[in-house]
């Protein structure tokens, strides 16, 4: 489908390129973005590199064990089932990635704690709580330091860069809390004809 849209949007640009008179600019705006777009790509995978370096280091050191030990009371509310059985150090690192605003480093991390988490669920084709919660808390993640978008910034050229950072929380804040609040409550209706606990 993307393809397809894709597609649409570049014919459509020569269209109008072409009856504009402006298909000599259209030709230097195209090498142009490619050249900002490779530089783009190489800025954001050496910010993803070192900080899934660093994650994998501490993986491997046993902190991500000591931090999901730390964390447990928080993991008890967010993922109560996974807790009860220790499945969450996937889960841990996932959240610390999404912390330090790595986005694209967490994904295969919640691939596998998302894993983790249906193993103790009946195989019954749906997202168990604990699943559904990690989802969501992916999705509308809260970042300390937003690595990705900083970086992006950068390359773009931006003169603001961590005087940003307050509204950024704020907005992490309210948006993190909103979206357990919302799970939480969702989670306790029967939709599917389930027992609720």
């Amino acid at each position: 489908m993307l393809g397809i849209v894709f597609a649409v949007i570049v014919v459509i640009s020569f269209i109008f390129a072409i009856f504009s008179g402006n298909l000599c600019n259209m030709s230097g705006a195209i090498l142009d973005a490619a050249g900002k777009a490779v530089t783009t790509t190489l800025t954001l995978v050496g910010a993803m590199s070192l900080w899934s370096g660093v994650m994998e280091t501490m993986r491997e050191a046993g902190a991500i064990r000591r931090l999901s030990r730390m964390l447990s009371p928080l993991t008890r509310v967010l993922f109560p089932e996974s807790a009860r059985k220790g499945k969450v150090e996937n889960a841990v690192c996932c959240l610390a990635a999404n912390l330090l605003g790595i986005g694209n480093a967490a994904t295969p991390l919640a691939i596998d704690a998302l894993r983790d988490f249906q193993e103790s669920v009946p195989d019954n084709g749906r997202a168990s709580d604990d699943s559904v919660m990690l989802t969501v808390l992916s999705t509308a993640a809260f970042s300390f330091v937003p690595t990705t978008m900083l970086a992006l910034r950068q390359a773009a050229g931006a003169k603001i860069m961590f005087e940003l950072l307050p509204a950024v929380w704020i907005n992490g804040i309210i948006g993190s809390l909103s979206a357990v609040i919302l799970t939480k409550l969702l989670c306790k209706i029967d939709i599917y004809g389930r027992k609720r606990p």
